[in-house]
Formats: C-alpha cells, sequence, structure tokens
C-alpha cells in the first residue's frame, strides 16, 4: 500500500475539514421535505406504485432482473424502443435516446457532438456535468458571465468552428430561467448550436411537463435538447432528443452510451407508468405551481430581500459563508424543515446558500410557517 499516496488524500481531506466544506453521506432524517427534488411527488406516489408493479408482473420479460449487457450487445429491446418512440411524441422530437443519468446524458453529449476544431460555450453557472463534459471534449471550451447575453455574443463573435452554446433551463443553484429566446436569437445570428438541459423543467412546464423550450414554443430551433428523470419525474435516468441524424450519431460516437449496461426493464416501466400519469393528470403541476406563488407572495410581503421569489421550485437564502450557512441549515432543521446548505467549492466563496426546493405535496401551512422561521433568523 502506498502510504504516501493515502497521506495525501488524507491532507486534502483534512483541509475540507478546516473549510467546513467535507461532505459526508446525510442519515434519514425525519422533518418537512423542502430538500428533495421531488417536485411532483411523484417518488412516493402511491397510485404510481401501484401501476408500476401491475404493470412490471403483466410483462412477459418480468423474469429478467438486468438488462444483461450494453443496448449495442444483449440490452436492447422493444420495450426500449417503444418507450423512445412514446418519449420522442411526449417531448415534440423526431428521435429520442435514453441515457442511464442526467450527468452521463449531458457529459457524453458535450464531450461527444463538438469536433476539436468548434467551440463551447457554457453558462459559467452550469452543472457540473456541464463542465465535466467541456472537458472531456476536443473542442475548445469557455464560460460566459450568467445569462449575460452581450458576453454570450462577444464570445460568439470569437469562436472557432461551430459556436456549441450550453445552457439549462433553470439552475438547479439560482432557480432562475436562462433567457432563451434571446439565446435562440443569437444562434441563428451566428450559426451556432444549442445545447439545453432540461432537468429542473422536466414534468413542470409545458404541455404536460415536455419542458420549458416547448412551453415557450422554440423546440423546432435547439439542436439538442436533454430531459432528465431524478427531478420532477421521481424515477432515474434521462433521454436526448432530437433529429433522427443527432439520435444516430450518438448511438455510435458516445461512450456513455455504447460502453455501458442498459437499463433494467424495470426502470423503463417505471418511466413509462410516469409519464402516462403525467399525462392523465395535471393536478400536481397545478399545485405545485400554486405553492409556488404562495412563496413568492409571502416573500415579498415580508420584503425578506435575503430570500429569492422565483418563478421556479427551487428558492435560495443568502448566507455568506460556509460555517453560517451550515448553521442556519441546522437551525431550520431543528424546527422540523429539511433544506440544504449549499457550501462552497460547490459554490463560488461568498455565494454559500440555504437551498429550497418546493414541492406539490407541501402545504400552504408549511411554507408560511417556514418563512416565519427564516423571517426570524434573518431579522437584524
Amino acid at each position: 500500500m502506498n502510504l504516501s499516496f493515502l497521506q495525501r488524500l488524507q491532507e486534502e481531506l483534512n483541509h475540507r475539514k478546516q473549510n467546513q466544506n467535507f461532505r459526508i453521506l446525510p442519515s434519514t432524517t425525519a422533518g418537512i421535505d423542502f430538500y428533495s427534488n421531488d417536485y411532483l411527488g411523484m417518488a412516493q406516489n402511491d397510485e404510481i406504485a401501484r401501476l408500476v408493479m401491475q404493470n412490471y408482473s403483466s410483462t412477459p420479460d418480468k423474469k429478467k432482473l438486468g438488462s444483461t449487457g450494453s443496448r449495442l450487445i444483449s440490452g436492447n429491446s422493444e420495450y426500449f424502443i417503444n418507450l423512445e418512440t412514446f418519449l420522442a411524441n411526449f417531448f415534440h422530437a423526431d428521435a429520442a435516446l435514453i441515457f442511464n443519468s442526467g450527468y452521463t446524458a449531458i457529459s457524453s453529449v458535450i464531450a461527444t457532438l463538438p469536433s476539436r476544431h468548434d467551440t463551447i460555450l457554457y453558462d459559467e453557472l452550469a452543472h457540473a456535468c456541464m463542465k465535466e463534459g467541456a472537458r472531456l471534449s476536443l473542442a475548445k471550451h469557455y464560460s460566459f458571465r450568467h445569462n449575460d447575453m452581450n458576453d454570450l455574443e462577444k464570445k460568439l463573435q470569437k469562436a472557432q468552428g461551430t459556436p456549441f452554446i450550453v445552457v439549462e433551463s433553470v439552475y438547479s443553484m439560482d432557480g432562475d430561467f436562462c433567457p432563451l429566446p434571446s439565446i435562440v436569437t443569437l444562434a441563428q445570428q451566428y450559426n451556432a448550436c444549442i445545447i439545453l438541459d432540461e432537468a429542473h423543467s422536466t414534468g413542470i412546464y409545458g404541455t404536460n411537463g415536455n419542458g420549458w423550450a416547448c412551453q415557450l414554443k422554440l423546440e423546432s430551433f435547439i439542436d439538442v435538447r436533454i430531459y432528465t428523470f431524478g427531478k420532477a419525474i421521481g424515477a432515474h435516468g434521462a433521454v436526448v432528443v432530437g433529429s433522427q441524424t443527432l439520435k444516430d450519431y450518438l448511438i455510435n460516437f458516445a461512450r456513455g452510451f455504447i460502453y455501458t449496461t442498459a437499463m433494467p426493464l424495470h426502470n423503463l416501466i417505471t418511466l413509462r407508468t410516469i409519464f402516462e400519469y403525467l399525462l392523465a393528470h395535471s393536478e400536481p403541476r397545478k399545485q405545485l405551481q400554486k405553492i409556488i406563488s404562495i412563496w413568492q407572495n409571502s416573500i415579498q410581503s415580508k420584503e425578506l430581500l435575503q430570500v429569492s421569489s422565483n418563478a421556479s421550485p427551487i428558492q435560495i437564502v443568502k448566507i455568506q459563508g460556509n460555517t453560517p450557512c451550515i448553521q442556519t441549515a441546522e437551525k431550520l432543521r431543528a424546527k422540523g424543515f429539511l433544506v440544504k446548505a449549499v457550501l462552497s467549492p460547490t459554490v463560488k466563496s461568498g455565494q454559500e446558500r440555504i437551498r429550497i426546493c418546493l414541492h406539490a405535496f407541501n402545504t400552504e401551512q408549511q411554507v408560511e410557517q417556514l418563512i416565519d422561521s427564516l423571517q426570524q433568523m434573518l431579522s437584524p
């Protein structure tokens, strides 16, 4: 065993502990959920659980627990093909390709599509998987200031080859939206390709939850859209939608797709069941929007300037410094509110925050109680 190697690892871990940003796996805690990404409550919906069991038990291949290989070997199936056709229609696209996770889908797409002659331009607040994909790519890659179209255009003017604009519909750490109409305009002007991560809009916006681009009727102007299933869908995996040519290219060149074992049948049935449920039930989406409106109105009436009033389920409370941020989160947990302290280096130093997620299953009383607690803690 290389002791010097282990010593180096321990020193880096000790440095994290000193800076109050050492990560540990949390234990299960009782309380009111204001921290999970289960925005619509799909992951805990009893009716969906019953339907999944019913649909799985009636499937001839139910005895096969695993998919047994990658989709290019033994892992493909008619169910896979039919589900991708269903998802392509759901998201208003010509074709769809399922990946095992959002992180894999997004990083694979960005690593695969641009050539060494192209340029990737990503929002500075883009998710880690986007930056990872850019690093894995052979293309040049640069960030632009968050939602700053002037800065994006300056970088588009200097871009080599085909520019790829990489953005999120809803940003996971701030809860704000990208200015998608302006991005589409710039992409057309500079012949750029748009890669849009719809992770935090999937299931919430658009017709039956088909995302932000579809709500704005801009889907035909976006080259690559990625919808992930670990947030409002309450499941696991992701799908990339676009043209048939895009799908064929990813099947042939995306290493994150080619060299991984395919999803098992139970996962696929779960996804189909949830999306069919969304087609038949608009109530969770409407209830979530109601809860978001209650939050916005209450925050604005109480003039809590440190607290966001986003139109998305993601709200933030600005608490500068890792230690104060952790302490505030612990105080809220002691009052029964499960929230997440987001620390540097996940966000830049000085931009630490409490991240609060609103859900369709949260009640108006719970929201008001949380805001009252924040008001008490943040008052001078």
